[in-house]
């Protein structure tokens, strides 16, 4: 999806940033693969998990239904960062792949705040295959040189990112 010319050594310039503002906020790939970074709705709300007075935990499969809001075989969410695969009854699957680059945050906005923590600075993914009874997902986590990732984030005044990024946990 990326061109060459769009990346320049860890910065994002205004071609960047424009590029990413005329996404749209959803895609259907595959005919049944719903893809959205937070929910089909509101990409700055979580679909598997819920955040309470008391912390965060996954979402009931009637949240998560009530959530997605839509009939796919597969939704591919993020905003999280935490890996989950999740199987509703319909045989629905909501996969979160965890994140690339920032293993873990404070979230200090939201009504209860709250901190999402992996606990490792691995890179993390996923597979998904159709396979013969619904879905499988296959997570990775991967080395990649967090240490520059953190000297860009202390460059860039973000000692909280930077910390995220080398150890897996929040600063709070």
């Amino acid at each position: 999806m990326f061109s060459g010319r769009l990346m320049r050594s860890g910065t994002t310039t205004e071609v960047n940033k424009e590029w990413l503002r005329s996404l749209p906020p959803t895609a259907v790939v595959a005919d049944d693969i719903l893809l959205c970074h937070g929910t089909p709705e509101r990409d700055v709300d979580y679909l598997l998990e819920d955040v309470s007075p008391t912390g965060v935990s996954l979402a009931s499969r009637d949240q998560i239904r009530s959530r997605a809001g839509v009939k796919a075989g597969a939704i591919l969410c993020g905003h999280s960062h935490v890996p989950r695969f999740v199987r509703l009854e319909d045989g629905t699957v909501v996969l979160n792949p965890g994140s690339v680059g920032l293993q873990a945050y404070y979230d200090s906005d939201h009504r209860y705040p709250h901190a999402i923590e992996i606990g490792s600075p691995h890179a993390r993914y996923a597979l998904l295959d159709r396979v013969e009874h619904g879905w499988r997902a296959t997570f990775r986590a991967v080395d990649y040189d967090w240490e520059a990732a953190a000297r860009l984030a202390t460059a860039g005044k973000r000692a909280d990112w930077a910390h995220a990024l080398l150890t897996g946990y929040a600063l709070k």
